[in-house]
């Protein structure tokens, strides 16, 4: 074994002990498909004043993303669809009927004097929680920004003695009387609120008011059930294929058909490594795509390896049709593989969530073959050619 052959191998051996550990240690996210919840389809309504343009609609996604953060809701997809769509898929959900109501919510918090002039709105807000009253009452604590705080100081202090509205999406929720000027940008929102009711309040005033009114025209609940079924039934046919895959490269190319399976399930591990390491979330469309790209990676050994044989039949040595295999064979790999990148990505650029789930999954898996493929394999059969028997027994080899 030469000395690049042995550096060649400990980087190897390096790569894949990163990508256990990574496999260890980083948990799977799993879609919607796969752990149940829900899944809304939003469209923004055109109203006066108001233009749904693809900036508003971003501004409006980004939105629902903090409210969805605030309900401590893990792994949600939120993206785009068509010139005014949103979809929201949220795994794991336990309330949709508690979601819905916080996505699709406008928010639009005012402040009005008697008159119904509006002094301040939600967007001079810096925070909001809930808190309880001296009898256990649930209140909303809101503080305002610099700017709010110095407007609503100046309010307070004319109007001692009068009523202040805090109106949420045109609905007054709560009218105090003002009896004193409110000087430290701090006040109360009450209104004899549930926990549950103040709390949504506060999750709503924290994430602001959406830019354009949203409505929903579509709800699905995906039985978790469902994914499980669907889960237990690929892990069960992607054993049986794995099986079949492993015994056809032994019986076919041999002990050459054994390294290409070896590269095989490295390719395997390093491929769900990235993915913990991304945080990609695992669909059943992004399962489709792994396993097309472990055809893929099959493919080019068995490209290799008839390369291989073909330069061992016109009387070149084992190692000699090892090296004339591999660059034969490279060209036409490398092509095929950039062929299917292109396609994904522009099933990418074009596609929206599962569409683009398998997209990333098959770009990513293509990838990672042509490194399991061109240099794992080549770096095992040096190894296997390294030692003596295998010099002679050629037939055993599989050439």
């Amino acid at each position: 074994m030469n000395i690049k052959t042995q550096y060649k191998t400990a980087f190897i051996v390096l790569i894949l002990g990163a990508a256990i550990v990574i496999l260890l240690t980083y948990p799977f996210r799993f879609g919607l498909d796969i752990r149940g919840g829900i899944r809304v389809t939003l469209q923004c309504q055109k109203v006066q004043g108001v233009e749904i343009t693809d900036d508003a609609v971003r501004r409006t996604i980004e939105v629902i993303r903090n409210r969805i953060d605030q309900l401590g809701v893990t792994e949600p997809s939120i993206y785009k669809e068509g010139t005014d769509k949103i979809v929201v898929e949220l795994p794991g959900i336990k309330d949709p009927e508690k979601a819905l109501e916080i996505i699709g919510q406008t928010a639009l918090l005012e402040f009005k004097d008697e008159k119904g002039n509006t002094i301040l709105t939600g967007s001079a807000l810096k925070n909001a929680k809930v808190e309880f009253d001296q009898v256990g009452q649930p209140m909303v604590r809101v503080e305002m920004n610099p700017e709010g705080a110095k407007i609503f100081a100046d309010f307070t202090a004319k109007n001692v003695g009068k009523q202040v509205f805090i109106v949420l999406d045109g609905k007054v929720i709560s009218n105090p009387v003002i009896k004193e000027p409110i000087t430290e940008g701090v006040g109360v929102i009450t209104g004899k609120f549930t926990i549950d009711e103040a709390q949504k309040l506060a999750i709503l005033l924290r994430a602001g008011a959406l830019p354009v009114p949203v409505k929903v025209i579509e709800n699905r609940t995906i039985d978790p059930t469902l994914g499980k079924d669907t889960m237990e039934s690929a892990y069960r046919n992607g054993i049986i294929g794995g099986i079949i895959v492993i015994l056809f490269m032994i019986i076919v190319f041999r002990m050459m058909g054994l390294v290409a399976d070896l590269a095989l399930l490295m390719y395997i591990i390093l491929d769900l490594a990235v993915l913990k390491l991304l945080n990609a979330t695992i669909t059943l469309p992004g399962i489709a795509g792994i396993i097309l790209s472990i055809g893929m990676a099959v493919d080019a050994n068995c490209l290799i390896f008839a390369r291989m044989r073909e330069e061992y039949a016109k009387g070149k040595t084992p190692m000699a049709s090892l090296d004339s295999g591999f660059r034969n064979a490279l060209r036409a790999i490398i092509d095929s593989n950039v062929t299917t990148i292109l396609a994904a990505l522009v099933l990418y650029i074009y596609g929206t969530g599962p569409i683009r789930g398998f997209a990333v999954t098959l770009s990513l898996g293509v990838a990672i073959s042509l490194f399991t493929s061109i240099t794992v394999t080549r770096t095992l059969l040096e190894n296997l050619l390294s030692i003596p028997v295998f010099k002679k027994a050629t037939k055993l080899l599989g050439l």
